[in-house]
């Protein structure tokens, strides 16, 4: 079996509500692109993938993919994954993780579908459902948050994350109303998105371990590790970093588990590189007996992709439920959804064992590369 056409068709992405997660993101609405990666094989099977986000437009990383991507694997046996995908990160200077995620996604659906199998069980299952947490946009005031909060507790969620506003008083203020909405018994987490300095990321660290917070991320610039050695001997409340750096190599994580700068790893199959990435990552985490917590994947696609990770590996607690819906998810005839009591079930259709939306990529469509 080879691959023997690979194509990105870039579809309108519309409607897309006012939205922001931090000062990475800023603040973003109406329209973006998404692509449909298609590799098809000489056999009739094809795999599939998106590329691209509500804030990220697909077409930023097409020209990249098509050039130095598509000759690595056309006329390859789709099988190869890991050959492949070494390969590819061979030309990580010249294209992005997020194009390379895609085309590795795109391998294992085809995988999947060859063994007949849903991804997480070709990998090897080790769960079939996991708990979601809704993580918050940026909203205006400590109360909205209050609010949505006790919203998503009343529906049966199990935990919710803040995204605050970055301003280290208000962001305490907003997490002890939060805290006051639902109890002590729920889960509550701190996305600071590597807003503060060392003495303002120790102070609302200090706060929120008194309100009892479950894990603390990304307060800290992703790259400055000397500090969060200091901050992580200060505080007993888990942090979680390494969502964006170091990048997806494996090799790149070396220094944040010898210098301990870290409880969990972080990562997704957008921004590490696809599924192939995580799942080193997701293992060495487990060597050193740290949780893998998979991010949210930035488009539907993705996030399917994401699901059956989580389901194929022990150490993860959550599926991050990333909110508006609306800048989320897109795409998809049925997209992924909690049920009532905050879980999240484990695909079983072969491959990603999604249904994408044609009829809607067809009347959307803005250009196919080839």
């Amino acid at each position: 079996m080879k691959i023997d056409d690979l194509t990105l068709t870039l579809f309108a992405w519309d409607d897309i509500p006012a939205t922001r997660y931090g000062s990475h993101t800023g603040r973003f609405s109406g329209s973006s692109q998404l692509g449909l990666l298609t590799l098809r094989t000489d056999e009739g099977v094809e795999g599939h993938a998106f590329l691209g986000s509500a804030m990220r437009g697909g077409h930023i990383e097409a020209a990249s993919l098509i050039k130095y991507l598509k000759p690595i694997v056309m006329d390859q046996d789709p099988l190869e994954r890991e050959r492949l995908y070494r390969e590819m990160l061979g030309r990580y200077r010249f294209t992005t993780l997020r194009a390379i995620g895609a085309v590795d996604v795109a391998l294992w659906d085809i995988a999947g579908k060859v063994a007949g199998l849903p991804i997480h069980q070709l990998i090897g299952t080790s769960r079939h459902s996991v708990a979601a947490y809704a993580s918050s946009p940026v909203l205006e005031a400590a109360a909205a948050y209050a609010e949505q909060a006790a919203s998503f507790k009343s529906d049966g969620w199990t935990a919710y994350k803040i995204h605050p506003p970055a301003d280290p008083d208000t962001d305490i203020e907003v997490c002890r109303a939060v805290r006051a909405a639902v109890g002590d018994g729920f889960r509550v987490m701190l996305d600071s998105t590597w807003s503060y300095q060392y003495p303002e990321a120790l102070r609302v660290g200090r706060a929120i371990e008194d309100l009892g917070f479950y894990w603390y991320e990304d307060p800290l610039a992703d790259d400055d590790l000397y500090n969060y050695v200091k901050l992580k001997q200060k505080l007993d409340i888990p942090i979680l970093a390494t969502e964006y750096a170091p990048d997806g190599r494996l090799t790149s994580y070396a220094p944040w588990l010898i210098e301990r700068a870290t409880d969990y790893l972080r990562g997704d199959v957008a921004v590490k590189g696809g599924l192939t990435a995580c799942l080193k990552t997701a293992h060495l985490a487990e060597a050193f007996r740290l949780n893998y917590e998979v991010h949210h994947g930035g488009n539907s696609l993705n996030n399917m992709a994401n699901l059956h990770l989580i389901m194929a590996i022990p150490n993860t607690e959550y599926f991050e439920v990333l909110l508006p819906d609306a800048a989320q998810k897109y795409g998809l005839v049925r997209d992924i959804e909690v049920d009532g009591e905050g879980m999240v079930q484990a695909p079983m259709d072969p491959g990603l064992g999604a249904e994408i939306d044609f009829e809607l990529i067809e009347s959307k469509m803005v250009e196919v590369l080839s």
